[in-house]
């Protein structure tokens, strides 16, 4: 049978030692070792595993249902134009699009001055595009007559 023996009564090398007085996790104390020997690595609450946290799946589906409804909503267009479609054609294209270039960035723009100048151009953009397409539905022909009067000609 196996013996459990104390390392100090073994070796007085282990007697006191640093290493074996402190429990296996200890919440780090900057006032017990003013400098650090290794990098710590933090994570926050919304991206650990089991937070609780459900907006990531209802943005993935909500994601989902715009495009599906982006689908139906061309035939809808076609044979019911007017300016309830331009606007819901407005905010649909201006929604779908914020949310697949944020996508893009999140991808591929890393550092967090970079992130937050990407994140505030795609705002202005989005902003831009919106404003830009209900100009266009309200002082113009409209979204769905104007694809009608291109696919016309």
């Amino acid at each position: 049978m196996a013996a459990i023996v104390r390392l100090s009564s073994v070796c007085p090398l282990f007697y006191q030692s640093t290493l074996l007085a402190r429990p296996l996790v200890v919440p780090h104390q900057p006032q017990e070792q003013p400098y650090m020997l290794t990098a710590h690595i933090h994570a926050s609450q919304a991206l650990q595993a089991g937070s609780g946290s459900k907006a990531a799946s209802l943005h993935w589906t909500a994601e989902r249902v715009l495009s599906i409804l982006l689908l139906a909503m061309g035939p809808a267009a076609y044979f019911n134009p007017g300016p309830v479609m331009d606007f819901s054609l407005a905010a649909a294209l201006t929604l779908h699009g914020h949310w697949g270039i944020g996508q893009v960035l999140t991808d591929y723009v890393h550092g967090e001055p970079k992130v937050k100048m990407a994140n505030a151009g795609l705002f202005l953009l989005s902003t831009l595009t919106f404003a830009g397409l209900c100009y266009f539905n309200y002082n113009d022909v409209g979204i769905c007559k104007a694809v009608a009067l291109l696919w016309s000609k």
